[in-house]
């Protein structure tokens, strides 16, 4: 025997007659909250503030390896001197 029940409504209908809660407002407070994430992060993707940040780390990165380069060098010389 096979029964085949088709019962048409809406989400909230089904929500109240299987007797869940409505999360209605929960969902879009936490869409909201995503939405102000993402534009948030956006403002962050602007090309010129990507540029800014990509300089600046590009002259603190050189600036620390030509620190380090020197101090190799520094260390290399007095090392390889010989005391007569």
């Amino acid at each position: 025997m096979k029964i085949k029940l088709d019962i048409e409504c809406t989400p909230e209908e089904a929500r109240s007659a299987l007797g869940l809660p409505d999360v209605s407002s929960i969902n879009e407070m936490m869409t909201e909250a995503v939405k102000k994430r993402m534009e948030d992060n956006l403002a962050q993707l602007d090309p010129d503030v990507l540029i800014r940040q990509w300089t600046q780390f590009g002259t603190q990165f050189s600036g620390q390896m030509t620190d380090q380069f020197m101090s190799m060098m520094r260390q290399a010389g007095t090392s390889g001197e010989k005391s007569e």
